[in-house]
């Protein structure tokens, strides 16, 4: 039987995505709720908690994304490109609902606490998402100008 070809990078890097996987699903789950209860009892929806559900979304689809072997390494700089945009889009959810939440006092109201968790863990992804994006560009940069394994001429 052959061993997989896959190197340790790799196994790092869908480590590092599937805890970016497992953050935006609890974010959607926090904010989806909120959303749910203004839809039953408002004619309309917050942009702040659309925008946090469709951040979410997004990480979780790039993250299934990455789970295919060798999509990272095909990517290139447009992989490290896109993790440095969820970060960027990360840092602005925790910067909206951390002014909003964060110096909040819950008394007792589960609904802010709730928020106040969810807070942070829009701080953690947003931080994930930051190691991601630089071990991205670490990754491109070190394989940028690799040559064929046997003749060596022909650049990948």
């Amino acid at each position: 039987m052959a061993r997989s070809s896959l190197s340790i990078s790799y196994y790092a890097f869908t480590a590092l995505h599937f805890a970016c996987f497992a953050l935006a699903i609890t974010v959607c789950g926090l904010y989806g709720a909120d959303l749910q209860r203004t839809k039953n009892f408002d004619n309309y929806t917050k942009s702040k908690w659309v925008y946090a559900v469709v951040v979410g979304a997004l990480t979780a689809a790039t993250c299934a994304l990455y789970f295919i072997p060798f999509i990272i390494e095909a990517g290139g700089i447009f992989i490290a490109s896109w993790d440095t945009i969820l970060f960027v889009l990360w840092i602005a959810l925790f910067g909206v609902f951390g002014k909003l939440y964060i110096h909040e006092n819950a008394h007792g109201n589960g609904d802010v606490e709730r928020m106040k968790h969810a807070v942070w863990v829009d701080l953690t992804s947003a931080l994930l998402w930051l190691i991601a994006s630089v071990a991205a560009f670490a990754y491109w940069w070190k394989h940028r100008n690799t040559r064929t394994r046997f003749t060596g001429r022909a650049k990948v």
